[in-house]
C-alpha cells in the first residue's frame, strides 16, 4: 500500500507524559500517551500529543526531546501546581511492575487549553486515551470537555494500573469507544466487572457486541493478540522472538500500529500482523519507543513493499 500519511489528518492523543526510573539507573522518557505519539511521528503522522510538564527540569528535558524529534508541542501545557511526572518501574517474571507517582502535571491538564490546541488542527482523526491519564478528577474533566466539543472517534487503551481502576469511568468510556484495546490480564479484570462469563471467545464477542465496537484488541504478550470485530475473528502469534530489555511500552507500540493502519486504511488482519512485530521488536529496546528514524522507516519500507 503507497504511504499517504504524509497528508493524514492528525490523530489527537490525550494522557501521561513521564519519566521512568529503572532499577538499572537509566530514565527514560514515556507513558503510554507520549509513547504512542513519538511512534505516530515516527510513522510519518503528525499527532497532537494533549499532556502536561511540570515548571521544571524534566519538564524542559521532555520539551526538547519532543522539538528535537520534530513533534508537535502545542498541546504540551506547563504548569506550577505539580511536577513532571515520574513512574519506578521494575520486571518480575518479564513483566513491568510500575510504582506511580502521584499528583503529577499530567493530572493537571487544563481541559479549555487542549481545546485551543485541538482547534488549531487542519484536520483531527480521532481521540486516543487510556486509564491513567485520566485518573485525577482535572484531568477526566479536560478529557470529557474533548469527547462534548469534538466528534472524533476514539480508541481507548486500558491501562489498569492499581489502585486507579474506577469502575464509572471504564463503563463510561466503553459506551463512546470505537476501538478498544487490553492487554490479557485487563481483558480478565473486565469479564469480572462487566459479567462477561468465564469463557474467553464468548466474552470477547459479547464485549464487542454490547458497546458495538469496530473492533476489540487483546494482546497476549508473547502468544500474539486477537482482534474481534462484528465480521471476523483475527489471531496472530507472537513474532521472531527477540532478546528483551524490557516490556515496557509493547502495548504502547501496538496500539500506535493499530492507529496508524486505521489511519493509511490497512485491513485488520494485515494491522494485527504487524502491530504483533512492531510491539515486539520494541521489546528489546530501553524503554517504550525507538530513538532512530531509521528504526521507523525499515519497518514503513516492509509495510509499504
Amino acid at each position: 500500500m503507497t504511504n499517504t500519511a504524509g497528508q493524514s489528518p492528525s490523530p489527537v492523543i490525550f494522557g501521561e507524559l513521564l519519566f521512568d526510573h529503572f532499577t538499572d539507573g537509566s530514565v527514560v522518557l514515556g507513558g503510554a500517551a507520549f509513547n504512542v505519539a513519538w511512534h505516530l511521528k515516527g510513522f510519518g503522522l503528525k499527532p497532537l500529543l494533549i499532556s502536561a510538564v511540570g515548571n521544571d527540569a524534566l519538564g524542559d528535558q521532555a520539551l526538547h526531546s519532543m522539538n528535537q524529534w520534530g513533534l508537535n508541542g502545542s498541546g504540551i501545557q506547563t504548569t506550577a501546581a505539580a511536577p513532571t511526572g515520574t513512574v519506578n518501574v521494575s520486571t518480575i517474571n518479564n513483566e513491568p511492575q510500575f510504582e506511580i507517582v502521584e499528583n503529577q502535571a499530567y493530572d493537571f491538564i487544563d481541559g479549555a487549553q487542549a481545546q485551543q490546541a485541538i482547534a488549531s488542527l487542519p484536520s483531527a482523526s480521532l481521540l486516543y486515551h487510556g486509564t491513567l491519564g485520566i485518573r485525577h478528577a482535572n484531568a477526566y474533566a479536560a478529557l470529557n470537555q474533548l469527547r462534548t466539543n469534538f466528534s472524533l472517534p476514539f480508541y481507548f487503551d486500558i491501562n489498569l494500573r492499581p489502585p486507579w481502576v474506577c469502575e464509572g469511568v471504564i463503563e463510561e468510556a466503553l459506551q463512546q469507544a470505537s476501538w478498544l484495546k487490553v492487554n490479557e490480564g485487563e481483558f480478565h479484570c473486565l469479564q469480572q466487572l462487566l459479567k462477561l462469563g468465564d469463557d474467553e471467545a464468548q466474552a470477547a464477542a459479547m464485549l464487542q457486541a454490547r458497546y458495538g465496537l469496530k473492533a476489540l484488541l487483546i494482546t497476549r504478550g508473547a502468544a500474539g493478540a486477537i482482534g474481534v470485530s462484528a465480521q471476523s475473528v483475527v489471531k496472530q502469534h507472537s513474532a521472531q522472538a527477540v532478546t528483551i530489555v524490557d516490556t515496557v511500552g509493547a502495548g504502547d507500540a501496538f496500539s500506535a500500529v493499530v492507529i496508524y493502519g486505521i489511519t493509511v486504511g490497512w485491513q485488520w488482519p494485515e494491522t494485527i500482523e504487524r502491530a504483533v512485530v512492531f510491539a515486539t521488536a520494541i521489546c528489546g529496546e530501553r524503554g517504550g519507543v525507538f530513538r532512530s528514524q531509521g528504526d521507523y522507516d525499515r519497518f514503513l519500507r516492509q509495510w509499504d513493499a
